[in-house]
């Protein structure tokens, strides 16, 4: 899509009788001229000369803006109702007005700290975007924003994302050399950085090579920067931006002829609103275009999987370019809903302290969640110990039991068991939870209370980006804690389809969500498939993006002529049955992998490697794990062990002191063990296996922004290991 770029905003030079001038001014590293600060919608005059007469204002637009958010920049205002929104920022709109005086937002670690209300939050949206305006951004222009989870983030996406301009978005743990790649390929005009530590990292690789008109800089002092890097681009902190908005509000508002100049359009719902870069597990990042009807489909019908209600309170933690964090989070807030920022470091202690009713996050956080409950219990006395590991093993026996009289047996088995089969099968698992019911019961007074005080969560956890473990699943469940698994790529906005609360099946990913068709299609012939058969998963609607920037290509290859996009994920739909254990199940959508992870065997099998990977992270001496085997006879793995647990074995085998290490030979016997353990009833089982010492990390470039492995990154740095393994 190219690029559609209005004139550079014109100079406004004020006359005598005008406003004070900027008590800000932005940072100007060299002697160059002072940047264009003037509001979009003045025109060019002399020092001193009158304002031009209306029909010189009454020409082509110059602008676009957010039509129910700004509706008296259009001629004639705006009819839409408070609810009507065409484009994502007319949702503040909404928000401020509803919800006034409520705290929208939490920001407890930047400097400084931050709450701000709906109004406030409304407010600062509006200063920014015309502060946007005031230094030369024009409708369709790319901004980058390279950046990290704070409220000073959604302010400046929202900002730029109501001028008309289409924001490009990443975080700061992305190598510099990938943010200069998407900052390039989207012909971004400008940046808007996080703070000074991050524009310092990038002074020298990054910000010397680019062509930007001006920097923002979000957090922070200018002082601190690195001054030799910019040369003569203006630099404009936070506030810098948001006082040019003020005054470009201001002059707007004082306008003789306000709302009737003509200087503006309204935002469109097929406009684009931000460009997403996909993290490439396997390939080089491509650029999604989402428009504007795509996130409003998200914000309009999440509302089935999350039934937030005011005053709800939410943990913020992903990144927010995320596709997952980021359509949620517009959704949350038209809800009235309180959003704390946390952290990694911190999200222990805000679970504690803030007690959310609701977190939002992927896979990894609840793994890492149910391994701290599982250190707690092992490290608690042998009869606490051997209690709390009872109790929870009655509580997921009970859970099996409900699921058969409740009709949330996952199968794939279209074929309905016969009537009198299913009532004594029924009347059995009855029983049986009548008979552990008290005992859970116990339970929950015993041990899942604390743990509940513990983390909160009172009415869901929502997973997504990724492939929750089943035991992870279980083990929440039977606990008492809700968590809703979901599915969706950048690609579709990104939620496709989720677990609803009154029907939480464990295994699936849920129902779609309205305006989404799924289906499964053969891998060789593309014939859709019935239910119950396993196939690629293709997505259809309101969500699906507009398509690659400048890559045609690879569009047309995504997405049909019909519409429907190929996800290259592997699935099946679970088949409606009337009655059975599995009645409740029909339709909803079941993932087993990737169709590009797929590992061909030379005796011709075709192997998911994520059933693989996900039973062997069920053992707490396996930290990572990597399932490799591609045109070799049997599978390997590549394993990074958890050297705490791995010793603590060792001790207990062996005797070993405290100060005495294991040898390699002894870790990779023990881990090999634990993972002949762990896939006793796999399909496949694991052959050779190479124990390494470096986690897989998005800073050595093995994972991806979104914690997902970079599986064609991993074979190529241990390549050699990889071959001697096999001889």
């Amino acid at each position: 899509m190219a690029a559609l770029r209005s004139p550079l905003p014109l100079i406004l030079q004020r006359p005598a009788a005008a406003a004070p001038p900027l008590r800000r001014r932005p940072l100007l590293l060299s002697s160059c001229a002072r940047p264009r600060r003037t509001p979009h919608f003045v025109p060019r005059c002399s020092a001193g000369a009158a304002p031009p007469p209306p029909s010189t204002l009454e020409s082509s637009p110059r602008g676009k803006c957010s039509p129910l958010l700004e509706s008296a920049l259009l001629p004639g205002g705006s009819d839409l109702a408070v609810h009507e929104w065409k484009a994502v920022p007319d949702i503040w709109r909404t928000a401020a007005e509803k919800y006034s005086d409520r705290v929208a937002l939490v920001d407890p670690y930047h400097d400084p700290p931050s709450e701000l209300t709906y109004k406030q939050l409304e407010q600062q949206i509006l200063d920014f975007s015309h502060g946007l305006r005031a230094v030369g951004v024009a409708p369709d222009e790319k901004v980058a924003l390279f950046a990290d989870n704070s409220c000073r983030w959604l302010v400046a996406d929202q900002g730029i994302m109501a001028t008309g301009a289409i924001n490009v978005v990443r975080g700061t743990r992305s190598s510099d050399e990938e943010l200069f790649q998407i900052y390039n390929h989207s012909e971004s005009i400008a940046l808007v950085v996080d703070s000074p530590q991050f524009f310092n990292r990038l002074a020298e690789s990054f910000i010397s090579r680019i062509n930007a008109r001006f920097i923002v800089l979000l957090w922070g002092d200018k002082s601190s920067l690195n001054s030799k890097s910019v040369k003569d681009m203006p630099v404009y902190d936070y506030n810098d931006i948001t006082e040019l908005g003020k005054e470009n509000r201001n002059a707007l508002n004082h306008s003789p002829k306000q709302g009737q100049h003509g200087a503006f359009e309204a935002i469109t719902p097929e406009d684009v609103a931000t460009l997403i870069y996909t993290s490439g597990t396997g390939g080089t990042p491509k650029g999604v275009m989402l428009t504007h009807r795509n996130l409003l489909h998200q914000i309009n019908n999440l509302w089935d999987v999350v039934p937030a209600v005011p005053g709800d309170r939410f943990l913020s933690m992903l990144p927010p370019w995320h596709a997952y964090e980021r359509s949620t989070e517009y959704f949350i807030f038209t809800h009235g809903i309180q959003q704390v920022y946390t952290t990694v470091k911190y999200l222990k202690t805000d679970l504690q302290q803030y007690q959310p009713h609701y977190i939002i996050s992927v896979p990894l956080v609840y793994e890492t969640l149910y391994s701290s409950i599982q250190r707690q219990i092992s490290s608690s006395s042998t009869l606490r110990k051997t209690v709390a590991l009872a109790l929870i093993k009655i509580s997921l026996l009970y859970m099996e039991a409900k699921k058969i009289y409740e009709g949330t047996v996952l199968s794939n088995n279209p074929v309905e068991p016969s009537f009198i089969a299913y009532m004594v099968n029924c009347l059995r698992a009855r029983i049986v939870a009548t008979i552990l019911w008290p005992l859970h019961n116990l339970a929950k007074m015993l041990v899942y209370k604390k743990i509940h005080s513990s983390i909160g969560i009172s009415k869901a956890g929502i997973s997504g980006g990724g492939s929750l473990p089943m035991h992870v699943d279980k083990f929440f469940e039977a606990i008492g804690i809700k968590v809703q698994n979901g599915y969706g790529l950048t690609e579709t906005s990104p939620v496709v389809a989720a677990r609803r609360p009154l029907c939480n099946v464990l295994g699936t990913v849920g129902l779609p969500i309205k305006h989404t068709e799924i289906k499964i299609v053969d891998i060789e012939t593309g014939e859709v498939l019935p239910d119950g058969s396993k196939g690629i998963v293709k997505i259809k609607g309101l969500p699906v993006m507009k398509g690659y920037y400048k890559n045609p290509s690879a569009t047309n290859k995504a997405v049909d002529q019909d519409g429907w996009f190929n996800t290259g994920d592997i699935g099946w739909i679970a088949p409606r049955c009337a009655t059975g254990p599995s009645r409740n199940c029909g339709g909803m959508l079941v993932l087993e992998g990737r169709a590009k992870d797929t590992i061909v065997l030379t005796t011709g099998e075709n192997v998911e490697p994520a059933e693989l990977e996900e039973a062997a992270s069920r053992s707490n001496l396996i930290d990572q794990i990597m399932v490799i085997g591609q045109d070799r006879r049997r599978l390997g793995a590549i394993i990074v062990p958890n050297n705490d647990e791995v010793l603590a074995v060792a001790k207990r085998k062996s005797g070993l002191d405290g100060s005495t290490g294991v040898a390699k030979d002894t870790v990779k016997s023990l881990v090999y063990d634990e993972l002949r353990s762990c896939m006793a009833g796999c399909s496949f089982q694991i052959g050779p296996i190479l124990v390494v010492e470096e986690p897989f990390t998005i800073d050595n470039g093995l994972m991806t922004p979104t914690m997902k492995i970079r599986r064609d990154k991993v074979v190529a740095k241990y390549q050699g290991e990889i071959d001697a393994l096999y001889k």
